[in-house]
């Protein structure tokens, strides 16, 4: 292992957003998501190791252990030796014990010509596993004799991390009058049969960017916006076939807040917002699903809602009284409150790091990028998104047997003109559907 370029502190006091996933974790979940590149040639398994060894100074705040005090979780360096690059398995984002003394929070994996990482998402977010996952891959580039510039989010691994990398950024903007909390209604959720513990169904459909640009572009919206009217829409659908009383179908959507609210973070920083259509209110045609979806996460994007948001969250975490309460008591309350306010009204979670760019000599080698959300909390499905060129991957990943929601969903797109190319971590892609 290469050596450390900067000491970092003794500790990292946890981000508002890593103190829950912390505290949420358990023996019947663990958030971990995973990115991937598809390269045009099969990995190095030595250049990327080395590439490895290289990157992790950079980034102390992903090389680090989780411990659980008497009132709070917080972060150690991790003095190890590693990590080490691992071949990949079936069953995408196995579970991780985060303060097990033999876990790692951060995993790198290869197959065939496919690099990953998986995150435990206390590290961080999508945006700040990007910058590291854009580090690493440029390091391995740079092994087999690439000559790539730290540019387009690539950082430096011959300086030293800067302090404002490992910043809290929702403390930093935490400011002003905290946004009032609202009751949200139940929402639909798609059902099915549970697989064995942690076994992840993995369902992707490849798509042209700019295929996607012009569909989304007839409908008025964003690509972002017509995908997420596209999963309410199916949702919709799927909830008229079953017969059952209708809910309100909606989904939660991570939202990169630095966009909007200037930081180095890598990381979490994130807000969740909730587009959401009431099929009780009427029929609506998809167009206007669309034109519903925009206009709702314009308004949720607004920068005084959204660090009213932020102020109310952390003035939640920094609440004497619950800073007094023991983790053994504190956790089993905080599990509770986020099945109410996280699980209970959205039907499923849909994530979009985004465009995935790089350098024209590393993107040359880069055929497309993958995301994949981890076991969803409780028996649902996930959908994340991500595009590097003209390459879309969207990832569907569930623990239910029946393939319902991605075989509706991409048949929806195909119905639109657009051409889905499927592929599937099972053999069965179709079993079931």
């Amino acid at each position: 292992m290469a050596k450390k370029k900067a000491q970092p502190s003794m500790w990292y006091p946890m981000d508002n957003a890593g103190v829950l996933y912390a505290a949420i974790s358990g023996d019947d979940y663990s958030p971990v998501y995973r990115i991937s590149a598809v390269l045009d040639k099969a990995v190095d398994a030595a250049a990327l190791q080395r590439a490895l060894e290289k990157t992790i100074p950079r980034f102390p705040t992903f090389h680090v252990r989780l411990r659980k005090g008497a009132f709070w979780y917080y972060f150690v360096p991790d003095d190890r030796p590693g990590p080490f690059v691992q071949e990949d398995v079936c069953n995408f984002c196995q579970p991780m014990e985060p303060t097990a003394e033999a876990t790692r929070l951060l995993r790198v994996c290869r197959y065939e010509n496919r690099v990953s990482i998986e995150c435990f998402h206390a590290l961080s977010d999508g945006g700040g596993a990007m910058v590291f996952f854009k580090t690493l891959l440029a390091c391995y580039f740079r092994e087999l004799g690439e000559d790539i510039p730290n540019e387009m989010g690539i950082l430096d691994v011959e300086e030293p991390p800067r302090p404002g990398e490992a910043e809290d950024a929702y403390r930093r903007y935490a400011a002003g009058r905290a946004a009032p909390r609202t009751w949200k209604a139940t929402a639909y959720h798609p059902t099915g049969t549970p697989e064995p513990f942690y076994t992840l169904n993995v369902t992707q459909g490849i798509l042209s960017v700019d295929a996607v640009k012009k569909t989304a572009k007839a409908h008025g919206g964003s690509v972002t916006e017509y995908l997420s009217a596209a999963l309410i829409w199916t949702l919709m659908e799927l909830q008229r076939r079953e017969g059952s009383r209708e809910r309100p179908v909606s989904l939660a959507i991570p939202i990169d807040l630095r966009r909007f609210f200037p930081t180095e973070t890598v990381r979490n920083f994130i807000l969740t917002a909730r587009p959401c259509i009431d099929p009780r209110l009427g029929d609506y045609t998809f167009s206007e699903v669309v034109e519903q979806v925009r206009y709702q996460l314009r308004l949720e994007l607004s920068r005084p809602l959204m660090q009213g948001n932020i102020t109310g969250n952390v003035n939640f975490q920094k609440n004497p009284i619950l800073k007094a309460v023991p983790c053994a008591l504190k956790d089993p309350v905080m599990k509770l409150s986020y099945r109410l306010a996280a699980i209970r009204p959205f039907s499923m979670t849909y994530t979009n790091p985004g465009i995935f760019t790089a350098p024209a000599r590393m993107a040359r080698h880069i055929e497309r990028v993958e995301a994949v959300l981890g076991q969803p909390y409780g028996d649902t499905v996930n959908c994340a998104s991500v595009s590097c060129g003209d390459v879309l991957s969207i990832s569907f990943a569930s623990n239910l047997k029946e393939r319902d929601v991605e075989r509706e969903f991409f048949r929806f797109l195909v119905k639109e003109g657009l051409h889905v190319k499927v592929l599937s971590n099972r053999p069965d892609p179709g079993r079931n559907s």
